[in-house]
């Protein structure tokens, strides 16, 4: 079977959408997949699953977290493949003085249009860093999150999908988790 990473948006973040990862999980195995793991309390699960797009994984999820919790979440899931790809082609880790500490990832449901991009880019201002590629954006923001350039932009709109951020680190623990459930 093959794994995936799905990634939960918005939950555990406030008193708003609350969940037990313990009956996530439960609610996952009871679709069919297979060695269910989560990582913090965040939203992020790695498991097996039947040779399904990552999109139709990410519908049954959320239709089963709706089910189980009484909330709609966006949920995006990427295979085990897609994620290393991600790693392996972060621009950002190329260019001088990047402290891996400061980066992050957003996964998008869906690929950015051109103008989309563009205001993105536009809105990110020094010394903050942004790089597209494909359904992530990397980014480089080295006076953290809050203290960023876009820290007050919505940014599904800004982008016209929905998408969730994980910091660097926590991408990483993600691809160390699928590579050892192979």
């Amino acid at each position: 079977m093959p794994i995936y990473i799905a990634l939960l948006r918005g939950i555990n973040v406030g008193p708003h959408k609350r969940m037990k990862m313990e009956k996530l999980r439960a609610g996952c195995e009871s679709l069919g997949l297979k060695q269910v793991a989560t990582y913090i309390q965040s939203g992020n699960l790695v498991f097996q699953g039947p040779a399904l797009s990552p999109a139709s994984l990410s519908g049954k999820i959320r239709k089963r977290i709706a089910a189980d919790f009484g909330f709609e979440v966006d949920v995006i899931t990427r295979t085990c493949e897609e994620l290393k790809k991600i790693i392996r082609t972060n621009p950002l880790l190329k260019e001088p003085g990047v402290d891996e500490a400061k980066l992050h990832v957003m996964f998008l449901a869906e690929p950015p249009t051109a103008e989309a991009i563009q205001k993105l880019e536009s809105l990110t201002l020094a010394p903050d860093r942004v790089r597209v590629s494909e359904k992530e954006i990397y980014f480089y923001f080295p006076n953290g999150v809050s203290g960023s350039s876009l820290w007050k932009h919505n940014l599904d709109k800004v982008m016209s999908t929905s998408s969730t951020m994980r910091n660097w680190r926590t991408v990483c623990t993600l691809d160390r988790m699928a590579t050892e459930m192979a």
